[in-house]
């Protein structure tokens, strides 16, 4: 399980905002320029905590775009999760 105020995952996250230049990945998808301020795990942690570190499972979301990803009561991921678990593809070396 990954302590979300952890030195490690604020470093983490930092480098993936930066690296995603701070804009909501998924609003970019529609031509939506909206700002992230929250790092996703696009195959969760709880459920693949091999991938919980690897950049390629991490993408920078907008807060609100975040939170339908998931289903907050079951803490299962939504349809909108899902469709961007299955168009993710795990790297060869996983890393």
């Amino acid at each position: 399980m990954i302590d979300y105020h952890s030195p490690r995952w604020k470093r983490k996250r930092a480098r993936i905002l930066k690296q995603c230049g701070y804009m909501c990945q998924e609003s970019k998808r529609y031509g939506k320029r909206i700002d992230a301020d929250t790092v996703h795990h696009i195959f969760p942690s709880n459920d693949y905590p091999e991938y919980a570190w690897c950049d390629w499972n991490l993408i920078a979301l907008s807060h609100e775009t975040h939170n339908k990803m998931h289903d907050r009561t079951t803490n299962q991921l939504t349809v909108l999760g899902e469709e961007l678990r299955k168009r993710t593809k795990i790297p060869d070396n996983n890393t």
